[in-house]
């Protein structure tokens, strides 16, 4: 059937006369996509660029009729299924539906009514995540499922298995949109989702990370309206919707792949080559060219196709389709898988549009490289010596995930223990915008933070207390708060996403409940939420400055301070309680007599000693 695209999902009127038999270069006609399906007026840029993919096109004369919707240019490419149309849309141009009628031999073989929408009041102005904000990570397969009828759905390669760690579970939007209570009462203001676009592929479809539909939610986890009502729902409930996408690879099951554009549309070579995942060759004034040829253009995995993106076309595509999904479910902000990997330049491109519609939107980039100035050459304004801006707002913290994976573990020395904490921050004269990085203990990608600190709650408590008082935006992954680990087996990355307990029918106990948690379980929620709920609320944490000392016998001192109100934090990394002098941080303490401790609610009347437990992180207001 030629028509891919449905009333229901996508709220258009999409119809095809009827297509006979040509003797014109013995050829038939279809029109079988039109990719972004819709658009908006009201946009800076009024140029829109429509991908049209059907059977010999590009035969066909294309013409449109609406007022202020102007055809520009046909676009042809060699392979004769595909037009590319420039379009533009004037400030006379009014929400309706516009008709893009196609052509072979003066007699009309299909029409397209293309609609155009008006934008939500205040749309260009909308507010994104901030430091103000605590972002959960959660993966939609590992959650909840909350509607088993779409389980397994008729032409989707791989059907739930959740006996296979690395197959399909089941978990979905609605078991998302069923738990946001919970979201609220654990006080995350924002939830970043790991991908839930189409991912028909035969396994390893789960992480959502294999893309084969831009524009359409894979159906095993929903339809494109249940995504917009799961935004609407997140911010009925105070939250952000941050949306993870990815332009480095499609996966090998994108519909496209059976018959590309053009060749170059995908960077291809003789025989499979994999990317060297070297991040750095970008960054590297004595990098060779193939390093960095093979970088950028080698393929993430055999199953990942590695888009090119220096194609014009695809250019467009990519960044339309961004711009589309912020408008049509209300995204506040943007996750970017392996962003250094798509050619830099297009990235940045991308960058400059989002945010020249979008002025206060916030992405964030996934730079994984382990030094503080490699990471800082993507964040947005940096004095890069090669003049590159990325026009990337936000970069994580790596280097900070990985000191603070050992800083609880080691013996203290020069180098080792808690000092590593304090010598990365001591290297924020990198970025551009250090208030603006997102900082971790753990994402989908890595073991689970307790597992890396040997089950030791203490450390992930310590961990936990850290990134949400430091500079920057916290995110902490699903289950952290209540304990998950990875577990014996620790081969596979399906076991560092686990199903969260209580998702799914029948499970055991249901952690989403205080009544289901172990009493282990109980404590570390609710130290969580205290902290998150007093963060929240807590405007110094959120854009006041920060000032440390150097750590010393295990113990790391650093306030978090503005015009108003100081917030002291000691980080006790001993095995045993420590009493401290505090006169070393006189330069703040002496405005203060007391102090409120968040924690334990214990008001202390003397700031000239402290007594801090073994492993452990006292964050007090001072008065």
């Amino acid at each position: 059937m030629n028509v891919f695209l449905t009333s229901n999902i996508y709220r258009l009127t999409l119809l095809f006369l009827l297509v006979l038999p040509f003797n014109v270069f013995s050829q038939d006609v279809t029109l079988d996509k039109v990719e972004p399906p819709f658009w908006w007026t009201g946009f800076k840029n009024p140029d829109l660029q429509l991908l049209v993919y059907g059977k010999n096109i590009a035969s066909t004369t294309v013409s449109v009729d609406y007022p202020g919707f102007a055809l520009k240019k046909v676009h042809k490419v060699e392979n004769p299924n595909y037009l590319f149309l420039d379009l533009t849309i004037g400030s006379a141009a009014r929400p309706g539906s516009a008709t893009i009628i196609f052509k072979l031999n003066d007699k009309v073989v299909g029409k397209y009514i293309y609609e155009l929408k008006a934008r939500k009041n205040g749309s260009a102005q909308r507010k994104s995540f901030t430091s103000e904000d605590v972002i959960y990570l959660l993966m939609p397969d590992r959650f909840a499922n909350g509607d088993a009828t779409n389980d397994n759905i008729a032409g989707m390669a791989e059907p739930l298995n959740r006996a296979n760690q690395d197959g399909r579970h089941g978990g979905d939007i609605k078991g998302i949109s069923d738990h946001l209570d919970y979201f609220q009462d654990l006080g995350v203001t924002a939830l970043w989702i790991n991908p839930l676009l189409e991912n028909n592929m035969v396994k390893y479809s789960y992480h959502g990370y294999s893309t084969t539909d831009y524009y359409k939610i894979d159906p095993r986890f929903g339809t494109n309206d249940d995504y917009v009502k799961l935004g609407d729902a997140i911010h009925q409930h105070g939250m952000k919707l941050i949306m993870d996408m990815i332009f480095n690879h499609c996966g090998v099951g994108h519909w496209w792949m059976k018959d590309l554009p053009s060749k170059d549309w995908i960077n291809q070579w003789p025989e499979f080559t994999r990317t060297n995942y070297r991040a750095g060759t970008f960054t590297d004034p004595y990098a060779s060219q193939s390093d960095s040829n093979m970088f950028v253009r080698g393929w993430f995995d055999n199953t990942m196709p590695d888009l090119n993106q220096t194609n014009p076309y695809l250019k467009n595509y990519l960044i339309q389709n961004s711009i589309w999904w912020i408008e049509y479910a209300g995204l506040d902000g943007i996750r970017q898988d392996t962003h250094p990997y798509p050619f830099k330049e297009m990235m940045a491109e991308w960058g400059k549009r989002l945010l020249e519609e979008y002025p206060n939107f916030n992405v964030v980039g996934e730079c994984w490289l382990n030094y503080p100035a490699s990471v800082a050459y993507w964040q947005k304004g940096s004095k890069n010596k090669d003049g590159y801006d990325s026009w990337l707002p936000t970069v994580f913290d790596f280097p900070l995930y990985d000191a603070l994976n050992k800083a609880f573990s080691e013996s203290e020395g020069w180098n080792t223990g808690i000092v590593r904490l304090y010598e990365i921050l001591a290297q924020d004269f990198s970025y551009p915008n250090p208030n603006n990085i997102v900082v971790f203990a753990d994402n989908h990608d890595v073991n689970r933070y307790l597992d890396s600190q040997k089950d030791d709650v203490r450390k992930l408590k310590m961990a936990m207390a850290y990134i949400l008082t430091t500079r920057g935006i916290p995110e902490i992954y699903y289950g952290t708060e209540i304990l998950m680990t990875t577990g014996p087996d620790k081969s596979g990355d399906g076991t560092k996403r686990k199903d969260f307990p209580g998702g799914w029918a029948g499970d055991s106990r249901n952690a989403f409940t205080a009544q289901g948690r172990t009493e282990t379980e109980n404590d570390m929620y609710n130290y969580l939420r205290k902290l998150i709920h007093w963060r929240n609320s807590s405007e110094v944490v959120h854009t006041g400055k920060f000032r440390h000392f150097i750590p010393a016998d295990g113990i790391y001192v650093y306030f978090r301070y503005d015009l108003k109100n100081t917030v002291m934090v000691v980080i006790n990394n001993n095995e045993d309680a420590k009493t401290i002098e505090t006169k070393r941080y006189n330069e703040f303490l002496k405005k203060f007599k007391t102090g409120n401790e968040i924690i334990s609610g214990n008001t202390l009347n003397d700031l000239s000693k402290l007594t801090i437990q073994g492993k452990s992180v006292a964050i007090i207001e001072l008065k």
